[in-house]
């Protein structure tokens, strides 16, 4: 374990003090989730709301991320949501003795709208994460010397939201257009702003670390107990941070569910109590004023709760060290998917008769070397109207992306070739090949169907807000 406190093992039930400053980063799932509801859905009443929105700080982060960043490739928006453990001011009752120390983040999600409104992703970056850091400006403007390899989250203690910014850059290329940054005093109010929270536990639970004690079953917890619901650590699951994750995955989408129901939505008193305490929990850039934040509302009103997706960056231990993750094969091909997004496009008139994807009977093959693809692959075929089955892993893996067909499948393949950004040409295929039946080889180049969704194929345990509470990821 290295010695330098930035980057050690933050273990948040060790200590069964209420609230320690380690076991509040876990909250940051919980105001996250929140201010994702906030951008999406809750502030088409600007006018009656307007008080909330001023409380809301603003930070200049202009000169610290400089000119040398990614383009925007198009009309999404991209909003990184930071969580902070800051002791400053009112948080100070939560670790007096870190008055004085730099603040840090241990919850990254980027919070991804997809162009023309009604898609959102939250993409979550793990806290032990060890990726390159960028050379970047703090707040007194003083250089932070680049590292070849570190911790994801001592970019904010380095040099707060704009390193943050820039690292996550620097690590996807997808440009960020604006951050939102949340500490933790709002916890409380924001989940009795809902009328709590619902959960579902597969059994019963009483942890000495957490203080958390329920009965097996569903639940709707607030205030104290969703604090220790979303502490515990040792008391639910298998004990890993990973299916902790999962767990305040499950839970910020139930809260996200909650507060876009119409019952929040259509009760002025309640959205008023939840925006409020919301916001002042709130920091963000000096460009994510209320007028764009309305604005963003406005282009995202068709957003349901069915169409707010969390998944956690690819990613996997690593080698070097169990105790931290790095990224998978999966990650890059992923980053591309969302750099790419684009709205679903208007295809050129087709030559000749086109057959829809109704009748075309597809089999994915996995030859990226990616566990889990060609289920990915199959999921994102299926949500186009084809019919899928998965022929399991390739005989070898392959670079290019193959579409291949059985004797009478030819326009079948046509159709699914047309939805391939690398415009594979179709073959036909001898051995092992079935009559009328289109066979996806995915190679390493694989990025997403054109008209798949948002362009986002969907990820390995993902979590919508609109899943059962009591369903296994």
């Amino acid at each position: 374990m290295n010695s330098n406190p930035m980057y050690m093992e933050y273990v948040d039930d060790a200590d069964p003090q209420p609230a320690p400053r380690r076991g509040w980063r876990i909250l940051g799932w919980v105001c996250i989730g929140l201010s994702a509801v906030m951008v999406a859905g809750s502030l088409t009443a600007y006018g009656l709301y307007r008080k909330a929105f001023g409380n809301i700080s603003h930070e200049d982060v202009n000169a610290q991320l400089g000119p040398n960043r990614p383009k925007k490739l198009n009309n999404a928006m991209n909003i990184l949501l930071i969580g902070s453990d800051s002791r400053a001011g009112a948080n100070v009752k939560y670790g007096r003795s870190y008055r004085n120390v730099a603040p840090r983040s241990d919850t990254m999600i980027l919070l991804h709208l997809s162009p023309g409104g009604g898609q959102a992703l939250g993409i979550s970056f793990p806290r032990d994460l060890v990726i390159p850091i960028p050379a970047c400006k703090n707040r007194k403007g003083e250089t932070v010397p680049a590292q070849s390899s570190a911790m994801i989250n001592s970019s904010f203690t380095n040099g707060g939201a704009a390193c943050v910014i820039l690292t996550i850059e620097h690590l996807t290329h997808i440009r960020i257009d604006h951050f939102m940054q949340v500490d933790f005093t709002g916890f409380k109010n924001i989940t009795k702003a809902v009328g709590g929270v619902p959960v579902c536990l597969s059994k019963p639970v009483n942890d000495r670390h957490s203080g958390l004690r329920l009965s097996k079953g569903k639940h709707v917890i607030s205030g104290e107990t969703a604090l220790a619901y979303v502490r515990t650590r040792y008391g639910l699951g298998d004990g890993s941070d990973t299916s902790r994750i999962k767990r305040q995955q499950k839970f910020m989408g139930a809260l996200a569910n909650k507060a876009m129901s119409a019952g929040v939505l259509s009760n002025p008193k309640k959205l008023y109590s939840l925006m409020n305490a919301t916001t002042k929990s709130l920091t963000t850039d000096k460009e994510l004023t209320p007028q764009v934040m309305m604005d963003i509302a406005q282009e995202m009103q068709g957003m349901t709760s069915g169409k707010l997706r969390f998944v956690t960056v690819p990613s996997g231990p690593d080698p070097a060290d169990p105790n931290r993750v790095v990224l998978s094969d999966a990650a890059q091909p992923f980053f591309a998917a969302v750099r790419n997004d684009t709205t679903v496009p208007k295809e050129p008139a087709a030559r000749g008769p086109k057959i829809p994807p109704s009748q075309v009977r597809v089999r994915v093959y996995n030859g990226s070397g990616i566990t889990g693809q060609a289920r990915r692959v199959a999921d994102d075929l299926e949500s186009q109207g084809f019919q899928v089955t998965v022929g399991g892993n390739a005989p070898s893996t392959t670079a290019a992306t193959k579409v291949l067909y059985g004797s009478g499948a030819d326009q079948q393949a046509a159709t699914l070739a047309a939805l391939i950004p690398s415009k594979p040409q179709p073959a036909a295929r001898g051995k092992g090949a079935r009559p009328g039946v289109v066979d996806l080889v995915v190679g390493k180049n694989w990025t997403n169907l054109k008209s798949a969704g948002a362009g986002i194929p969907k990820q390995q345990g993902e979590v919508r807000a609109s899943d059962d509470i009591c369903k296994e990821t």
